[in-house]
């Protein structure tokens, strides 16, 4: 039977991967610095935690309940998140500082912030999009309790 945490950890990684592959090889093409690409991280956040509720869903067959695929759900995408977040860290940091100072433009001459805010701000999108994803993929996964209308 698979717990909560390791299905998170499969998935997690999973996504985190298809992230990563993603932005390297927009890097390749010359496209990671168009900011509306990033819009299809989202397509890989998205089928990452549906598989990862509907795969635990499965192992747990009668034991699932809202409150453990809610769980599963959360612990993949923030652990996709978190992991996305560090490797956008280091190359940001160290591998390209000039990506940074392309994607800040004056903003970062006027108020003097840096990386950082970005990190913060791929950060914060992760793990909101985790919650909204995981609330929605809920409604499809969880039990219903509505009395059936025979008509």
């Amino acid at each position: 039977m698979n717990t909560s945490f390791s299905v998170a950890i499969k998935y997690g990684l999973f996504i985190s991967g298809a992230l990563i592959a993603y932005f390297l090889i927009l890097r390749v093409f010359g496209l990671h610095e168009n900011p509306w690409l990033r819009v299809l991280n989202g397509l890989a956040m998205a089928a990452g935690i549906y598989y990862a509720i509907k795969n635990f869903k499965e192992g747990a067959v009668d034991a699932f309940t809202y409150v453990d695929g809610f769980k599963t759900g959360l612990l993949t995408g923030f652990m996709a998140t978190i992991i996305f977040t560090g490797f956008m860290a280091v190359y940001m940091f160290h591998l390209d500082p000039e990506f940074t100072k392309m994607l800040l433009g004056k903003w970062l001459d006027n108020y003097g912030e840096g990386a950082g805010i970005l990190v913060f701000i791929i950060l914060i999108e992760g793990l909101a999009s985790t919650v909204v994803l995981t609330l929605t993929f809920m409604q499809i996964f969880k039990k219903s309790h509505n009395i059936s209308q025979n008509t």
